[in-house]
């Protein structure tokens, strides 16, 4: 469990999350790569998918690249059950519908939910 300082209407809070650390593979074309980055653009990703996020708990993400390699931080609530929040939000319509627009440029199998795709890492380092 983690922690962090954060600050609401000058007061410092301590919130305590889990976090998640993922990887995907990306198709090697510049093409599809930087049309994926542009499905990634603030703003972009449907309103219904990061709602559906947050509804299982997932209280911050974000994606980095590098070359074809994704790299996802999630933040979570505490009490959050990984395989369960996922199953549930890739039952999701709109979560179904754009796993599958996304598809095409990730390195994974056709009909994959996000779940099979994003592989989790094991932490080995923490800064005391």
């Amino acid at each position: 469990m983690s922690q962090v300082s954060i600050r609401e209407k000058g007061e410092i809070m301590m919130r305590k999350y889990k976090r998640y650390c993922k990887t995907l593979k990306l198709v090697n074309d510049p093409q599809l790569i930087q049309e994926y980055k542009d499905l990634h653009k603030k703003g972009a990703v449907w309103p219904e998918v990061t709602e559906g996020m947050k509804k299982v708990g997932i209280l911050d993400m974000e994606i980095y690249l590098s070359g074809t390699t994704l790299f996802m931080i999630m933040d979570t609530k505490p009490d959050f059950d990984h395989d369960r929040a996922l199953s549930e939000l890739a039952e999701r319509p709109r979560q179904k519908e754009w796993e599958a627009l996304v598809s095409k440029y990730q390195r994974a199998v056709p009909g994959s939910s996000a779940k099979e795709k994003w592989k989790l890492m094991e932490q080995i380092f923490k800064m005391d």
